[in-house]
């Protein structure tokens, strides 16, 4: 009788959503204890950390900790879907909030009289907007939402932070002010970023995939294929950008022809045969795998029906390969968005050369203004290859 008196009280006492809870205690916390804004006399300077309440004024704190309280109750909640969207829609609120309320405390901030001081948005508010972002992955899945449900919140979230941007609410912040400075060049960068990502995944598609279907149709070439891919990428980027510069400057001085067109020892041309490298191994051992993953079954069902084997191939290995492919291109792809930052060392331009000019300047705004566009781009082209490799599965699964 006590046993089942104290499963009983266990289970009235479980929590609902325990990482919703940790989210918003851990959010609750940077709020506490971080700085919500920093403000430097100069842009060159560590930033003094000012707390939300000082930093966003007494109302817009009491919002946040209306919100934090009312999921804290979503979380202690028995949990049922309808929780669920409403955990993200009021997270996704809460991100909102919390970026027009830096924009708001950064602007009563910047009254005082100090030109040269930049305020920033600090640690606490990085900590609240991760564990708002978190949770609302955490809410979507566990609402088990549809891609048109996810890219319906991202569009949201989009649209709002776009909306506090054409409204000039962030205008005080420090990185809107780098932005400012920088408006010009940054659509440049941001476009040559998007253009060595796609001019180096572009030729490894073309040339990985062949080498994965090699690979599973000729067994003895798959080790040294793979043992030499794996060289590659083991190589760390910034040697192996340095690797380039010397064979492809004697080169562009043998043939003064591949000079005229860009190709020598800096510059784009040693940062796309780099990045093109690196992204070998994942498309290859991808393809490789989903090939091999195909049911023998259904192709020597297909092979019975009078397919010939390149109809096979192209009706029926294909096809049902598809996601375990599109899962190699999202990871390549992702990867290429971060080492095309690097590749700003060479001078082959993009976002990296505001990463790495920030650093130069020991200027965080600056290297922010590089970072975040490429974080937001990888997370973009993850979403968008996740959802198409979803609805693929689909019918692969009942094929």
């Amino acid at each position: 009788m006590s046993d089942a008196v104290a499963t009983a009280r266990r289970r009235a006492y479980r929590i609902g959503n325990q990482v919703l809870l940790s989210l918003t205690a851990l959010g609750a916390a940077a709020a506490l204890g971080g700085g919500f804004l920093t403000m430097a006399p100069n842009r060159l300077l560590s930033g003094r950390p000012i707390g939300l309440w000082h930093a966003a004024g007494g109302p817009a704190t009491l919002g946040v900790a209306a919100a934090g309280l009312a999921l804290v109750a979503l979380a202690l909640a028995p949990q049922r879907k309808p929780l669920h969207g409403l955990a993200a829609a009021l997270c996704a609120g809460l991100l909102l909030y919390l970026a027009a309320a830096s924009g708001d405390g950064a602007a009563r901030l910047a009254a005082v009289p100090t030109p040269l001081a930049r305020i920033s948005v600090g640690a606490a508010f990085w900590v609240m907007l991760g564990c708002a972002a978190l949770a609302i992955v955490d809410a979507l899945q566990r609402a088990a939402a549809g891609p048109a449900a996810q890219l319906l919140v991202a569009a949201a979230l989009l649209a709002g932070l776009a909306g506090l941007a054409a409204a000039g609410s962030l205008d005080a912040l420090s990185l809107a002010r780098e932005y400012a400075l920088r408006r010009d060049g940054f659509g440049a960068a941001l476009l040559r970023h998007v253009l060595l990502v796609a001019g180096s995944v572009g030729p490894a598609v073309a040339i990985g995939v062949p080498l994965g279907i090699a690979a599973v149709r000729r067994p003895r070439f798959r080790a040294p294929l793979f043992a030499m891919l794996n060289l590659l990428q083991t190589i760390p980027s910034v040697a192996l950008f340095g690797l380039l510069i010397v064979p492809l400057s004697a080169l562009g001085t043998a043939l003064p022809q591949l000079s005229a067109v860009g190709i020598g020892g800096i510059g784009v041309a040693p940062a796309l045969i780099a990045l093109v490298l690196y992204a070998l191994l994942p498309i290859a051992r991808n393809t490789a795998a989903g090939i091999a993953g195909v049911d023998r079954a259904v192709l020597e069902a297909g092979t019975g029906m009078g397919l010939s084997p390149r109809q096979v191939f192209w009706k029926l290995e294909l096809p049902l390969a598809a996601p375990v492919l599109l899962s190699g291109l999202r990871i390549v792809t992702v990867q290429t968005i971060g080492l095309a930052v690097v590749a700003a060392l060479i001078g082959a331009g993009g976002l990296g050369t505001f990463v790495f000019e920030g650093l130069g300047q020991y200027a965080v705004d600056l290297v922010l203004l590089g970072a975040l566009p490429a974080i937001g781009l990888a997370l973009a082209v993850n979403f968008l290859l996740q959802t198409i490799a979803a609805a693929l599965r689909g019918p692969a699964a009942r094929a």
